[in-house]
């Protein structure tokens, strides 16, 4: 599988960017998954629910499946978060995974940049980062596309990674 980052500060745009590029991408007739890396407890369960009650009363794994969507969830309960490469293991086979955060590994990835927030750039400290997609335009020893030019963003991604 080939696998393809979008990284940035909060607000910076990745999540609008992630979801407009597994749409234009699926759109040209590639498989795409996603990963993304959360910084803080999430909860894709709800109290009362019988996966939650399996959960609670102490399973470290629940599997919960229909014939449209399979969700599985596993609990830490104290054990080191998986490695992106763990993770990755997990995927079915598709033609493309694109990966929100996980900005210290070292796949190859865009920044997404909104001047508003106030944060400088990662690009210049960091060469996995291949190109920028920004709201202003930038001087950069590296590709910066505009954030909204999803269709130029995808080209780029494609040929990088050789699809």
């Amino acid at each position: 599988m080939r696998i393809y980052g979008v990284v940035g500060w909060k607000n910076s745009g990745k999540t609008g960017l992630m979801e407009r590029l597994v749409s234009e991408i699926t759109k040209r007739g590639f498989t795409v998954s996603t990963i993304k890396h959360a910084h803080h407890s999430f909860d894709v369960d709800h109290e009362g629910k019988d996966s939650y009650r399996h959960r609670v009363a102490g399973a470290s794994e629940v599997l919960l499946a229909s014939r449209n969507r399979v969700a599985w969830m596993q609990e830490m309960r104290g054990a080191e978060e998986p490695s992106l490469e763990q993770l990755l293991r997990r995927l079915s086979p598709v033609d493309l995974v694109l990966i929100e955060g996980y900005k210290r590994d070292g796949h190859a990835k865009i920044e997404a940049h909104r001047s508003e927030t106030g944060n400088p750039l990662i690009a210049p400290e960091d060469e996995t980062i291949r190109a920028v997609a920004s709201d202003v335009p930038l001087e950069l020893n590296r590709p910066v596309f505009s954030l909204d030019d999803t269709s130029a963003i995808a080209d780029f991604i494609l040929a990088e990674v050789g699809l």
